[in-house]
């Protein structure tokens, strides 16, 4: 985030340094400032929140509040503490990058399951951010220290496909109002446990972190808690005791896809923050245990591709669409489906 160096001496005089800025949305519902908050920081639990309010440190419109305080449409929600935020050193990488078209605006890159979107915590090298900083370097946004130049969207660590980069603040502003007013479109394909009953369906429910555990997000119902989420999907195939299907995103909320196939109880194959990564359907032969760890094996990650992406080009306004083929490990787990599902007899 860059900031005016006045801005800066103010604050550090006042005894509090910015640590985050948060704008609610237009159709952000009335809502306590602690929960606000513990839904949109990462590892920030709302006991420490509360703590923080106490203390004069979380600031609505530049003015200290407690933390009952609601949340209204357009509020300015700041975290300030009296230590200055841990600043981010983006060190370009010379990391391969799958890139599927480029040009003088953006870049359509293939990610492999595995690799980090942006710096974080645990994570403060080998990311894609680092990979961009390198061969991107001779362009401004990416000489301005910002973690996450040319973002729009992401997709999670072990998920693989498709993601789309900004080269210009023109190109990223275009392309981000696209992500937020849901006019993009994202296809993805996945393996679930069970056999699904509808050949296609559609899965709506608010997305937020879990309130007994922040690692994770879970489903709730309409109210004060997490944001809407809306998940198309489409069986492809029906393979034994998994389906392989895709699924079309409305919304983009963090790991969408993941938590709303668990919540109609079909977690994604080998998901293991969700419970994919356990025996969910099927025998008890050993010989079908067997099997499902020789699947897990090849496919150590959840099975989720960003298959296609499409949105207008940020300065032409032409329509770009993008598919990505399945990468090796999965085709070779629905292979190994397919062959299960006509030998069962023998397992």
């Amino acid at each position: 985030m860059s900031r005016d160096p006045e801005e800066f001496e103010d604050q550090e005089e006042n005894g509090l340094f910015e640590h985050h800025r948060l704008v609610a949305d237009p159709g952000q519902s009335m809502v306590r400032v602690d929960k606000f908050l513990a839904n949109r920081i990462d590892n920030a639990s709302r006991s420490r929140i509360q703590a923080a309010a106490d203390a004069g440190c979380i600031l609505v419109n530049d003015t200290p509040v407690k933390s009952n305080y609601k949340v209204k449409p357009g509020d300015v929600v700041v975290v300030a503490m009296d230590y200055p935020r841990r600043e981010l050193q983006i060190i370009p990488e010379d990391i391969p990058l799958d890139i599927v078209y480029e040009d003088d605006d953006l870049l359509v890159i293939n990610k492999p399951p595995g690799l980090v979107v942006h710096p974080g915590h645990g994570n403060y090298s080998g990311t894609l951010v680092n990979a961009l900083a390198w061969h991107l370097k001779d362009l401004p946004l990416f000489n301005a220290g910002d973690t996450r130049p040319g973002l729009v969207h992401r997709i999670d660590k072990d998920t693989s496909g498709l993601l789309v980069v900004a080269k210009t603040e023109q190109a990223k502003n275009g392309l981000g109002l696209q992500f937020f007013e849901k006019t993009s479109y994202r296809k993805y394909v996945a393996i679930v446990w069970g056999n699904l009953k509808e050949e296609k369906g559609t899965v709506t429910g608010n997305i937020g972190r879990s309130l007994s555990n922040r690692q994770v997000f879970t489903v709730f119902p309409e109210g004060e808690h997490g944001k809407p989420a809306i998940t198309h999907y489409k069986v492809i195939e029906r393979l034994g005791y998994v389906n392989l299907i895709e699924c079309q995103l409305e919304t983009g909320r963090t790991h969408q896809i993941r938590v709303h196939m668990k919540h109609i109880g079909h977690p994604l194959f080998n998901d293991s923050t969700y419970g994919g990564d356990q025996i969910l359907r099927g025998t008890t032969f050993s010989k079908y245990r067997q099997f499902i760890q020789n699947c897990f094996q090849i496919l150590p990650r959840q099975a989720l591709h960003a298959q296609s992406l499409g949105f207008l080009h940020p300065t032409t306004g032409k329509m770009m669409l993008f598919e990505s083929d399945l990468p090796d490990d999965m085709l070779q787990v629905i292979e190994k489906w397919r062959t299960y599902t006509k030998n069962r007899d023998n397992f």
